[in-house]
């Protein structure tokens, strides 16, 4: 797991639609402290720091510190809202997070050892299913990626979770009955060349 990053926050009295666009005409994206059985906080973040951390990949899966004022709140980003034509920051979500805590989250998958994959060498495509994964992970022991081998696989094999190896801590969040995270396909060529073509040479039936 990565260092916990720190983002720097402000209390803020405003809320509704007014305040949050004066804000945000200040330079700032209004934001919110919600969970662990506490009152919500309202707070505002820089928008040049709220954009780097959106867009530095992993923002919902990464457990951060959030410094408001001198206090340090633990927290996961929930949620966030872009403006809809300029991509710009309007508000975001911050879930605090308790000791023990447990989270979901969805955790990137990185496959490795393509070069190792009869399949591939053999002209197959790996066709991804699922980037991500659904998992229910200790708030302290978040996966930065889940790695999946490909050494040994053929075309027509297939990754399914029940043989992936999760952190320990780590379970199955998703809805799906042992999901197919990815398969080797074969090429185009290969397919219509294997079958699915009818036979040239067939006998015909005679006409009455």
């Amino acid at each position: 797991m990565a260092a916990t990053k720190e983002l720097k926050a402000q209390a803020r009295e405003g809320v509704g639609k007014g305040a949050a666009r004066e804000l945000r005409r200040q330079g700032l994206v209004p934001a919110v402290i919600y969970g662990d059985k506490k009152p919500p906080v309202t707070i505002s973040i820089a928008y040049k720091d709220a954009m780097k951390s959106i867009y530095s990949g992993g923002f919902l899966s990464h457990v951060i510190t959030l410094d408001v004022d001198g206090t340090k709140h633990s927290v996961i980003p929930r949620d966030y809202q872009l403006d809809p034509v300029k991509d710009f920051a309007m508000h975001v979500d911050f879930l605090r997070v308790g000791k023990g805590a447990k989270l979901n989250v969805q955790v990137h998958v990185n496959f490795i050892n393509e070069e190792a994959s009869p399949g591939i060498k053999r002209g197959g495509t790996l066709n991804i299913v699922h980037h991500t994964l659904d998992l229910t992970v200790d708030a302290d022991n978040i996966p930065e990626e889940i790695t999946v081998d490909l050494t040994g696989l053929d075309i027509g094999d297939s990754v399914h979770m029940s043989s992936i190896k999760l952190p320990a801590g780590a379970t199955d969040h998703s809805h799906e009955e042992d999901a197919t995270i990815a398969t080797i396909v074969a090429p185009s060529a290969l397919k219509s060349s294997e079958g699915g073509e009818p036979e040239d040479d067939a006998e015909e039936t005679p006409a009455a």
